[in-house]
């Protein structure tokens, strides 16, 4: 039975991580960068000395406004910047009161949606996150930079219907003559937006150059982001991706160390800012085009600036432009969620970004599975994770059908073992060579029922990542109280039914001979409650269905066994 101490050890165990983090949370918070100025220092190179107003917070100026059937973008005449991203097919976060719950489940507006469009990108209120850009010389002055003032013809741009793409087109004249244009150009359909240079040399002196584009944030976790076990958040800071050193995250807390800086020259990959369900990327190599590092390889760079914001930057050189000549370059920026489909398809391997923890290598084809389901089976990402659980439970039948029976044998032998308990007494080592021995006799592996729960452990930890790693389940309704799968039961109506199922499946399994281990499985259902209390719902569905499909299971191969011996005995 040091199986079952085992399995109670491991419940404990989850069980003082998950309250140690929340008490060291709750007392010992970990201390957040404070939001505040740009500075040039993260473009990551030549940035030369910055006018005294880069000490102050972001410069804000006139916006310019443009709306597309997928992005509500602004757009600052100071340099160019993109500072304001929603994404209009995406929900913002929202914590709805036990009030609203209640009025919510009797006929009231779903608690998991919101009017309010989720901002990703944003230099108002206390935070900080924007993408920019700018060009750097050490030969031409003054170039247009990420604080230089542009111009726009127009204050606000609409994607109309029949439109496929909308041009967005901002400029800027050096003091030696050198005029740039800066186009965003947004797609219908898509969180891509091509941000493309068009330099015209007005000067005197051939144009040397390079083009830098940047991700600026500070270190702040996104409003409503869910908490792991034992309080673990997923993953917020930089990453950079490079066909040679594959795909590296630099987290803030690294950088803070001054052990994380990653300067990194490749003809390829992309940089990028995470954060829970979203994410936005420079790529220097987009899917099916060419790499925009030209001659030179492009500079990758991820610092923490001395004002506390954290930078991720992209660096190209541009070629040697003559005096009255002309140069184009465009580079791609997707600002979005993290669906796989749609990171697929925007650069190679951006899909890493979507955070599946450790158990990645079954989280992700678990995930496949689900999403296979949901498109062309279901469309309700609820019953696809019941339909999911039911096809885990047949591909597990053989072990678990074999698990059952040997369990089913050993409560039949339950009277059996407890003449032995009061014949040995306290002598506990004649006892157990005892049961040892009748379970020889009797062809009984006493650790046969053990199997299905050992089994599930890896399954439901995938499971557990490929739920919280999916923001195709964020805010998606399943039936009745449910409408929102990532986060909590509102009213904790699920926990509470995985709790009585688990009491039912106590009550089906063997007693242990040992009344403290006994006891021990006994409040095990009410320790793994506690922490599916704070579990997505979407995960405490699918054990809700799998205890239940195993009682069902359990309870048929124990009336199979029974008649069989009924038969066996009247023959």
């Amino acid at each position: 039975m040091d199986t079952k101490r085992l399995i109670a050890f491991i419940v404990l165990s989850f069980g003082i991580l998950f309250l140690w983090n929340s008490w060291m949370d709750k007392h010992y918070p970990q201390p957040k960068p404070g939001a505040v100025a740009s500075g040039p220092a993260a473009a990551g190179s030549t940035a030369g000395a910055a006018p005294a107003a880069e000490s102050g917070a972001l410069a804000k100026g006139q916006r310019v406004h443009v709306t597309t059937d997928f992005l509500d973008a602004e757009i600052d005449v100071n340099g160019a910047d993109l500072r304001s991203v929603k994404l209009l097919k995406h929900g913002a976060a929202v914590d709805v009161g036990v009030f609203d719950q209640f009025k919510a489940l009797f006929g009231g507006k779903p608690v998991a949606s919101n009017d309010q469009p989720f901002t990703l990108l944003q230099d108002s209120g206390d935070h900080i996150y924007v993408a920019q850009t700018g060009l750097l010389s050490d030969v031409n002055k003054d170039l247009p930079m990420h604080y230089t003032v542009f111009t726009a013809a127009k204050t606000s741009y609409v994607l109309d219907k029949g439109q496929d793409k909308l041009d967005v087109r901002l400029e800027a004249t050096s003091p030696e003559g050198v005029k740039v244009g800066k186009t965003y150009t947004f797609h219908r359909g898509s969180y891509v937006v091509d941000v493309k240079y068009d330099v015209a040399n007005g000067s005197a002196k051939p144009l040397v150059a390079s083009a830098y584009y940047k991700l600026l944030r500070d270190g702040k976790e996104p409003v409503g982001q869910h908490s792991g076990i034992g309080g673990t958040n997923a993953y917020t800071g930089p990453a950079v991706y490079t066909e040679e050193s594959k795909f590296k995250k630099v987290a803030f807390k690294e950088l803070d160390k001054g052990e994380g800086s990653y300067p990194h020259s490749a003809g390829d990959g992309w940089v990028a800012m995470i954060q829970h369900y979203f994410a936005s990327a420079w790529i220097a190599s987009p899917v099916g085009k060419p790499s925009v590092c030209g001659a030179k390889p492009c500079e990758y760079k991820v610092v923490r600036q001395n004002n506390g914001l954290y930078a991720a930057s992209l660096t190209t050189q541009l070629p040697v432009v003559a005096p009255g000549a002309k140069y184009e370059s465009s580079v791609e920026l997707f600002v979005g969620p993290q669906q796989t489909r749609i990171l697929e398809a925007v650069a190679p391997d951006l899909d890493l970004i979507k955070d599946y923890g450790i158990f990645k290598i079954f989280a992700q084809p678990l995930f496949a599975v689900l999403d296979f389901i949901h498109t062309h089976v279901v469309a309700n990402w609820g019953w696809a994770i019941i339909l999911l659980t039911l096809m885990i439970k047949l591909a597990f039948y053989p072990l678990a059908s074999t698990s059952y029976r040997s369990m089913a044998k050993m409560r039949k032998l339950a009277p059996r073992m407890e003449q032995l308990k009061e014949r040995h007494g306290e002598d506990r080592m004649k006892f157990q060579q005892a049961v040892m021995e009748m379970y020889k006799t009797e062809k009984v592996n006493p650790l046969g029922g053990c199997l299905p729960m050992l089994v599930q452990i890896p399954v439901f930890m995938a499971l557990y990542w490929a739920l919280i790693a999916a923001v195709e389940l964020r805010q998606a309704p399943w039936a009745l109280w449910i409408h929102d799968l990532s986060a909590k039961d509102p009213y904790f109506v699920l926990p509470v039914l995985m709790t009585i199922t688990m009491f039912v499946q106590q009550s089906l399994s063997p007693p242990p001979p040992d009344p403290m281990q006994a006891k021990m499985m006994k409040i095990m259902p009410l320790m793994f409650s506690v922490l599916f209390f704070f579990f997505p719902a979407g995960l405490v569905l699918y054990y809700v269905v799998n205890n239940s499909l195993s009682i069902l299971q359990q309870w048929y191969i124990t009336r199979q066994i029974e008649k069989g011996d009924k038969v066996a005995a009247n023959s």
